[in-house]
């Protein structure tokens, strides 16, 4: 398995070459917006009406296509990602809002480790100031936490699943979407020249279910959520054609 520094690089260097256009692909929005409805459906604030209310981090936000959809819904979103491109993207999109529409977003390049980072607690401090609160309970921590196909480029699950679990308050949750490994045929969601970087291909439902069930959450379930069907590449003997792909989401409370 490659080093966690040699898989970040290899990531970055993808996103940032991809990020101008990476909005134009349409799967790549159809998927964001499967994750939303998911997001919505299996979230308790999004059911009973409380949505307003969540500070919410998104981990891997690239260029904010899952962001700016929850944003309307949620108080505040801070966004981390690693690729300087994405985040180029993701910026150039809140500039563009009208004066008309304050932005409840921030977006800082970090590899999310430490609950503490500096990065994420100035991005939240600067949500807060801007919506005129003060006197905040300081370190900042989430209501809740999303993340769309990010847990198939993490070398370590269970690191990253801990820290999820600090940077929620009590009764937060985590909300993540990503493709399923369901066997040898996965490999090919990513055609070959983008398979540097990318850890496993898909996750294992019980793998990231015990994960969870591990770290500490409670009320956990791994639910199957859509599926996706793309074009994939021929190789090695086997056709161009489309696939499905199964897509879960994983609910944990803490």
């Amino acid at each position: 398995m490659a080093t966690t520094s040699s898989t970040q690089e290899a990531n970055n260097s993808r996103f940032n070459a991809e990020a101008a256009e990476w909005d134009n692909n349409k799967k790549h929005v159809e998927s964001c917006q499967k994750a939303f409805e998911a997001i919505q459906s299996y979230v308790p604030a999004f059911a009973d009406g409380t949505s307003k209310n969540l500070d919410v981090l998104e981990i891997g936000c690239g260029t904010g296509l899952l962001s700016f959809q929850l944003a309307p819904h949620i108080r505040s979103l801070v966004g981390v990602d690693t690729s300087t491109g994405m985040l180029d993207a993701f910026n150039q999109k809140i500039a563009a809002l009208p004066d008309t529409t304050p932005a409840n977003l921030a977006a800082v390049n970090v590899l999310v480790q430490d609950a503490d980072d500096v990065h994420i607690q100035g991005a939240a401090a600067a949500l807060a100031t801007r919506r005129g609160e003060s006197g905040h309970d300081l370190p900042y921590r989430f209501d809740l936490i999303v993340s769309h196909l990010t847990l198939h480029h993490i070398p370590s699950l269970p690191s990253i699943i801990e820290t999820m679990y600090k940077c929620l308050r009590p009764g937060g949750w985590i909300a993540l979407t990503d493709y399923e490994d369901f066997g040898a045929e996965a490999i090919r969601f990513h055609p070959v020249d983008k398979r540097e970087g990318v850890e496993r291909h898909g996750v294992k439902k019980a793998e990231i279910e015990e994960v969870v069930d591990g770290v500490g959450f409670n009320e956990v379930r791994v639910e199957r959520a859509w599926v996706m069907r793309k074009e994939v590449d021929a190789e090695e003997g086997k056709p161009k054609e489309e696939m499905d792909f199964p897509f879960f989401i994983v609910l944990g409370k803490r």
